[in-house]
C-alpha cells in the first residue's frame, strides 16, 4: 500500500539528466582511465501511468543502456530516476539501498530482446515463470503451481506446458513466455527490450496485440524499446528519439510521426516502408558515419550528417526545448525548418 500522506505522482517515471559513461582503460598491469564512452548523455524524459512510450534509435545509441539504467542493472554516472512506487511512494531509484532496490524490483520488470538466451534451458516453465513469485516469498508449492499455470492462460499457453522445457517452444511462444514471468508479480512498470525484433512479421503482431490486451487487463505502464519505426508507431502513445546517447526529439506518436522537427527524426521517418506499394519515397540517405561516443564532435552531435546545419551547429550544443504543447526537440533551427513526416512524404510519391 502506498504511504500515508502521499500523494500520487502525475508521472509514473521521471528520468531527469540521466548519464551513463563507460571507462576506457589501457594498461595490462597497471590499468589507467584514458577516455569514457557516453553511452547516454544528459537524457530526460517522463512517463504517465498507464501509457506506452517508444525509445528508438539506431544501433548503438544508447537504447537499451537507458532501460538498463532505469531497472538499476547498471548504476548511473549521474542522474535521477523518479519512480512513483505504489508502497513506497515516489523514490530515486538510482540511489537506492541494495534491500529497497529489491523491492522497487517488483514492480519494475523487463521483457528481453532475446527469446532464446533469456531463458534458463535447464529450468522447466514452472520454474522460470515462478522463480520471482518464489525467490519474492510471493507463492509457493500448490499455490505456486496454480499462478504458474494462470499466467501461462494469460498469454495464451497452456497450463500443462509447465512441465516442459525451453527447447521445445517456438521463438514466439517462448516470448510469451518470458512474458508470463515478467507479470508474475504484477508490475507496475514493463521494460520492453526489443521484444519482437527476433521474431517472424506474423509472430510480432500476435506479440504486440498480446502486450496491448495485458496493458489493459493490468494497468501496465510500458517503456518499448525498438529500431523498428513502424511497431513503434503502433503501440506507443508518446516517442522518444535518440541518437548517439542524445535525447533529439520527444513528442506524441502522430505529432512526431506527422510533423518531425528534428532532421535526424525526418531521416528515420524517411526509411519506415510503406504498406502500399505505389508509394514510392526514396529514403533520405544520411552522409558521414555515426559520431563516436568516445569522441564526440563539437557543438550538436549529428551536424556532420545533417543537410541543415549552420556555423552554430557545429560550435554550440542544442538543449532540449519545447517548441510546442508536449513537442520537445534539440536542435537549432527546429523553429525554421519544415521538415517531411511519413504522411507529407507518401503525398510526393509519383502517381502510378
Amino acid at each position: 500500500m502506498r504511504p500515508e500522506n502521499s500523494v500520487a505522482a502525475p508521472y509514473l517515471l521521471e528520468i531527469k539528466n540521466l548519464k551513463k559513461h563507460f571507462p576506457i582503460e589501457k594498461g595490462f598491469i597497471i590499468s589507467r582511465v584514458i577516455g569514457h564512452v557516453k553511452a547516454v548523455d544528459d537524457v530526460s524524459f517522463f512517463i504517465r501511468p498507464g501509457e506506452t512510450l517508444g525509445l528508438v534509435g539506431e544501433s548503438g545509441c544508447g537504447k537499451t543502456t537507458t532501460g538498463r539504467l532505469i531497472m538499476r542493472a547498471y548504476d548511473s554516472t549521474s542522474g535521477e530516476i523518479w519512480f512513483d512506487d505504489c508502497r513506497m511512494g515516489r523514490v530515486n531509484v538510482a540511489g537506492l539501498e541494495k534491500k529497497q532496490l529489491r523491492q522497487i524490483r517488483m514492480n519494475m520488470q523487463l521483457i528481453f530482446q532475446d527469446p532464446y538466451s533469456s531463458l534458463n534451458p535447464r529450468m522447466t516453465l514452472l520454474q522460470i515463470v515462478g522463480e520471482p513469485l518464489l525467490v519474492n516469498g510471493v507463492a509457493r508449492g500448490s499455490e505456486l503451481q496454480d499462478r504458474v499455470a494462470e499466467l501461462l492462460r494469460v498469454v495464451g499457453l497452456r497450463p500443462e506446458y509447465m512441465v516442459r522445457y525451453p527447447h521445445a517452444f517456438s521463438g514466439g511462444q517462448r516470448q510469451r513466455i518470458g512474458v508470463a514471468r515478467a507479470l508474475a508479480l504484477h508490475p507496475q512498470l514493463v521494460v520492453c527490450d526489443e521484444p519482437v525484433s527476433a521474431l517472424d512479421v506474423s509472430v510480432q503482431a500476435q506479440t504486440l496485440n498480446l502486450l496491448q490486451d495485458l496493458q489493459k487487463d493490468f494497468n501496465l505502464t510500458y517503456l518499448f524499446i525498438s529500431h523498428d519505426l513502424s511497431v513503434v508507431e503502433h503501440i506507443s502513445d508518446r516517442v522518444v528519439v535518440m541518437y548517439v546517447g542524445k535525447l533529439v526529439e520527444h513528442a506524441r506518436t502522430e505529432e512526431l510521426f506527422y510533423n518531425p522537427k528534428h532532421p535526424y527524426t525526418e531521416a528515420l521517418l524517411s526509411a519506415v516502408p510503406k504498406p502500399d506499394p505505389r508509394l514510392r519515397t526514396a529514403p533520405i540517405v544520411l552522409q558521414g558515419d555515426v559520431a563516436d561516443p568516445a569522441h564526440p564532435p563539437s557543438g550538436c552531435y549529428f551536424h556532420p550528417r545533417c543537410r541543415f546545419c549552420i556555423e552554430r551547429c557545429k560550435m554550440e550544443a542544442p538543449q532540449l526545448r519545447e517548441i510546442a504543447p508536449e513537442h520537445y526537440v534539440s536542435c537549432h533551427r527546429a523553429d525554421e525548418l519544415t521538415l517531411a513526416g511519413v504522411t507529407k512524404l507518401a503525398a510526393t510519391a509519383p502517381a502510378p
